[in-house]
């Protein structure tokens, strides 16, 4: 059991998952749940995806790589980001592959829908990946058409580093909601990716990946999600989310550690994160505590709140 639902001091629900937090030394220093069962990282395997991009001939930096390695929230930016991205590739939008979408950020949604606009591809949340994917191919000489195959040389080169960064062979292979191949590992083969992101060494496809993150987190997520604010919270920290409850970081000093809440919950996952942090001893302020208790509403105001189980990972809680 990772985290409780409290309405005016009441428990109505419970999230149980799985944690893993790995100490600086490499060594597994903090666990919940089965951190061995494969699990389908889903949008944190977009760090690892952008890897195999760069090792393949993708020429991206800065924000536009954050852009590739990302989910970001369909802001005006990030569009035009995932145009520029098309456009060195002398490819337009009707060549991505990931399905329409309204953007994720609220406020963006409802000033598409005040001009006429409505669900387009590039709002699509994994658009950037989508773009940077097909000027791999550009660049790489590979078919763009296919690049969604799993069989396809770029999905063939992502599964390759998916297992050399996790430590471990894939489990299973699936089709994420964007419509690129996922594959499966446990939760302590993420977050020995994710360590093995900020450890590598400058220059190295990985460490453009961690910098590019870090250094431009609302390219990476959007302007106002968690992700961005756990990254301003601690200096050094890369995070990446995926879809049904899944989580990821890594701090500058190779502390790291991932999450699976195991019926999907997103509203769970950042409270244990913050916990696993602690856990860890990573040092953060009150911005960070602010993130680790959702709270829960009533009639206008503030009733309870989400938060890690008491206790949760050998601590007070």
């Amino acid at each position: 059991m990772l985290v409780e639902v409290e309405r005016s001091g009441f428990v109505e629900s419970r999230h149980r998952g799985a944690a893993v937090g790995v100490g600086a030394d490499g060594g597994v220093a903090v666990r919940a749940g089965d951190p061995g069962a494969p699990i389908f990282p889903r949008s944190a395997n977009k760090p690892m995806q952008a890897v195999a991009m760069l090792r393949s001939g993708l020429d991206l930096d800065g924000e536009l790589l954050a852009l590739a390695a990302g989910s970001h929230s369909g802001e005006d930016f990030h569009v035009e980001g995932v145009e520029k991205v098309l456009a060195g590739a002398g490819l337009v939008a009707d060549d991505l592959r990931c399905p329409e979408s309204w953007p994720l950020d609220p406020a963006t949604q409802q000033d598409v829908a005040r001009t006429g606009g409505g669900p387009s591809r590039p709002r699509m949340n994994c658009s950037g990946k989508h773009a940077a994917m097909l000027a791999t191919c550009v660049a790489a000489g590979w078919p763009t058409e296919s690049y969604l195959d799993v069989q396809h040389p770029l999905q063939l080169a992502v599964r390759a580093v998916v297992e050399e960064l996790a430590g471990e062979p894939v489990a299973a292979a699936g089709v994420d909601g964007c419509g690129a191949p996922l594959f499966a590992v446990s939760i302590t083969g993420v977050a020995r990716a994710f360590r093995a992101l900020v450890l590598a060494g400058p220059g190295t496809p990985e460490r453009r990946v961690a910098d590019a993150m870090r250094t431009h987190p609302q390219w990476t997520s959007g302007t106002r999600r968690e992700e961005r604010q756990l990254m301003d919270a601690v200096p050094g920290l890369l995070v990446k989310c995926g879809a049904e409850g899944v989580d990821a970081f890594a701090c500058a000093d190779g502390r790291a550690g991932a999450v699976k809440i195991d019926d999907g919950a997103m509203r769970a996952r950042t409270p244990v994160t913050v916990a696993l942090l602690r856990a860890l001893g990573v040092a953060g302020g009150a911005e960070l505590d602010e993130l680790s208790i959702v709270e829960v509403r009533g009639g206008g105001g503030v009733v309870g709140a989400i938060r890690p189980v008491p206790g949760v990972f050998g601590g007070p809680g």
